[in-house]
């Protein structure tokens, strides 16, 4: 699959069959995502796989009792919580702001490398979804997440018996402005 394929092909699926993903082809799709560019390549984002089903039950339980998401994270076969690094991507090593961004860029590269896992997982057949709405203190006491790490987004990990058609796209000329 080459890559604009894989990018207009990749879907955010809610729904998973049963089958088991493997831990080496996981390993795979981290190391693809590990090539993913970062602040003054910085690296900040790290992967907690999730595929033991009562732990992903009880997150789902716990930290996502208010929305839609608790359900897919039951669904999905795996559960992957990104995380990252505090107070490193936007930052200079004396601790000041490289970016009027602030914190916010850490966000920024955890987000790209978030994408480039679920494009790799895609490549790889899996399907995924990434997910915004939980509760980070939660699962940060649940995971024991260490202090220097901070929550990022959750991406719903397995295989789809249907993959659904392109939502509608905005056009070119509506995303787009030359000066």
């Amino acid at each position: 699959m080459n890559t604009i394929e894989c990018i207009k092909t990749r879907r955010s699926i809610r729904s998973y069959n049963d089958k088991k993903v493997d831990r080496e082809l996981l390993k795979e799709i981290v190391e693809a995502a590990s090539f993913a560019p970062s602040w003054k390549n910085t690296q900040v984002t790290r992967y907690i796989i999730i595929d033991d089903a009562a732990l992903k039950n009880r997150i789902a339980e716990e930290c996502c009792s208010s929305s839609h998401n608790g359900g897919i994270i039951q669904n999905a076969p795996v559960l992957v919580v990104t995380t990252m690094i505090r107070s490193r991507s936007g930052y200079e090593r004396d601790g000041s702001f490289s970016t009027p961004k602030e914190k916010g860029w850490q966000m920024y590269d955890c987000g790209v490398a978030g994408q480039t896992f679920c494009l790799a997982a895609h490549e790889k057949g899996l399907s995924t979804l990434i997910m915004g709405i939980y509760d980070e203190d939660k699962i940060t006491k649940i995971l024991e997440i260490p202090e220097n790490q901070e929550v990022c987004a959750l991406i719903a990990v397995g295989y789809t018996d249907e993959i659904p058609a392109a939502p509608k796209r905005k056009t070119v000329d509506d995303l787009i402005t030359f000066r």
